[in-house]
């Protein structure tokens, strides 16, 4: 979480070293990805390096106007936040119709990129794990009021 959104706009802290960039995986990654966009396999795509998974998905949920239901693997464990907003380069944030997961999975793996369904796309809802959840409707209003806050809240500082 080193120098992420999260670590400064969370944490209210800017440390640590930012993750490292692995130009050989960012160029595997990126064909990988350019690839599936060009071949109409990938519906939606998103980066992960500003904001991490959550914000993605997030983003690309009130793009779409569609739900997302991420099933996130041990979701007490420590590194959680690590794994919803970590910022490494070279990931991606792909929506496939549910026909095309295995072969994509399996088109991944050939071009030696590490591909994993992490959730399902449908509803009014963004849910993490069991019972973390909040309406697109919620999240939007949320979404649209963070500039006219941001703004006031900086008129009113000295």
């Amino acid at each position: 979480l080193g120098q992420s959104l999260y670590l400064r706009e969370i944490c209210g802290r800017e440390e640590g070293v930012p993750p490292p960039v692995d130009l050989v995986h960012e160029r595997r990654t990126g064909e990988l990805v350019r690839g599936l966009i060009a071949s109409g396999e990938v519906t939606a795509c998103h980066d992960l390096a500003d904001g991490g998974l959550l914000v993605a998905v997030a983003e690309m949920a009130l793009a779409g106007n569609r739900g997302v239901s991420l099933t996130i693997a041990r979701p007490g464990a420590s590194n959680l936040h690590a794994r919803l907003f970590g910022e490494s380069q070279g990931r991606y944030l792909v929506a496939v119709p549910p026909t095309r997961l295995t072969a994509l999975v399996q088109r991944a793996g050939r071009a030696g990129v590490l591909a994993r369904v992490i959730g399902t796309t449908g509803g009014d809802r963004l849910t993490v794990g069991e019972g973390q959840s909040i309406s697109l409707a919620d999240l939007l209003e949320l979404n649209q009021a963070w500039l006219p806050n941001y703004m006031a809240d900086a008129a009113e500082a000295p």
